[in-house]
């Protein structure tokens, strides 16, 4: 080790001690060799009788042994140990990594992959047989060594050749909807009502417009396509605008031919969330909670009072959220670094329907048969009070049905 500097002048702790707080006004150079480290520590734990120090003086030393050498606290730590222990410091030989004998050659691994290629991947048992058939049987010399192949080694070689196969399902594109200020792109998803003595709950499957958060919820007993097709279509089919985009999580629910198909049939481009982006299908999964979870709780309701459900939904639930419930909207704002930020002004808060008359031109995107006058007709023909109303009665109503015991004589 190289240390520029007049070792006799640090003959004190408090000369050290200054040394390391920066003004002894000392130039040193450290070598990176580990003997002349290891040398540079037994000379200073020698000359200033580290182990017979006060501990304070000691932390002194230390520090001042960690500063030129560079090694972390634990690694000083074991060489300090070592030294009061054997009175000197060696440097350990680190042992060679263990290495065996490689037996079966790249040649064989080729082989092993034309013999699966040509069998279409047998199991690992009745490849083994094949390859020992190879040899003993038909005499082929390529297969003397594949011929002692275990199964359980034949599996490592597999790996070595044959990657993953990826399964694809190609059922959707994996994007974020990019609505570009339209109506018409929907996120989509479901909410089960819970389980109880191992039946399944009624499901609930929320659709929310990206742009004017305009929402339709209905029921279904279950989410086999037998129940969820038809209410999809319903669903579709009652948006007041063209649907021209359909987003979902990887649910099998929606994710499935069925669906695709409907929405190939609708025109409707069919986009599902990708991984590890959570924000894909945020704004239905927030409504999730908001909204459904609000009105209909998190307790066990059972899945045959679907039907009655959705009278709710459509009767009053439905109307109330588009016509007369407000909604925070967001404004993007790009700060002096070019980021963009959500900020959501009190000014900008509105009804779905509101914000969709927001839209240029938005009769345009209104589908055939529905006009704004009857849209707006529908907004204006009770208050939000008398709405609201109109919905805490009809739940009232509902929740009282689920508890109805009959009261005919058993």
């Amino acid at each position: 080790m190289v240390i520029d500097m007049n070792e006799a002048k640090l003959e004190t702790i408090e000369q050290i001690r200054e040394f390391l707080s920066g003004t002894a006004g000392v130039s040193f150079s450290i070598s990176s060799n580990e003997v002349d480290l290891h040398a540079f520590i037994a000379t200073v734990l020698t000359r200033f009788g580290y182990f017979k120090r006060r501990k304070s003086q000691r932390g002194v030393l230390f520090a001042y042994m960690r500063r030129l050498t560079g090694y972390s606290r634990q690694h000083l730590s074991r060489l300090l140990v070592q030294y009061r222990d054997t009175r000197s410091l060696k440097p350990q030989l680190r042992s060679s990594r263990t290495s065996f004998t490689r037996r079966y050659t790249p040649a064989d691994v080729a082989l092993l992959a034309e013999t699966d290629a040509l069998h279409d991947t047998l199991s690992g048992p009745a490849t083994t047989v094949l390859l020992r058939r190879a040899f003993t049987l038909f005499g082929d010399v390529r297969f003397v060594r594949l011929a002692q192949l275990s199964v359980s080694h034949l599996y490592n070689l597999r790996l070595m050749w044959h990657a993953t196969r990826p399964s694809p399902i190609a059922i959707g594109v994996r994007k974020a909807p990019a609505p570009q200020g339209v109506p018409g792109y929907i996120r989509i998803d479901t909410v089960h009502q819970g389980d109880q003595d191992g039946m399944k709950g009624v499901y609930h499957i929320n659709a929310v417009d990206i742009v004017t958060q305009w929402e339709l919820v209905a029921a279904v007993e279950r989410i086999s396509e037998a129940y969820l097709l038809p209410v999809i279509a319903l669903l579709l089919d009652g948006f007041p605008f063209t649907i021209r985009g359909f987003h979902s999580d990887g649910g099998s629910e929606f994710v499935n031919h069925e669906t695709a198909h409907l929405l190939e049939k609708l025109r409707v481009e069919f986009t599902r969330s990708r991984p590890r982006q959570t924000n894909d299908n945020a704004l239905v999964e927030c409504k999730n909670g908001a909204v459904v979870r609000k009105f209909m709780g998190y307790s066990h309701i059972p899945q045959r009072h679907a039907i009655r459900i959705n009278g709710f939904f459509t009767e009053a639930l439905n109307p109330y959220l588009n016509f007369h419930r407000p909604c925070f909207f967001a404004v993007d704002q790009t700060d002096a670094k070019g980021k963009v930020r959500k900020t959501y002004p009190h000014d900008q808060i509105m009804t779905p329907w509101e914000r969709l008359k927001t839209i240029p031109n938005y009769d345009t995107f209104l589908k055939d048969g529905t006009t704004a006058q009857a849209l707006e007709l529908q907004a204006t023909a009770m208050s939000d009070n008398a709405a609201a109303k109109k919905v805490q009665l009809a739940r009232k109503l509902l929740f009282q049905s689920f508890n109805r015991r009959s009261k005919s004589a058993a």
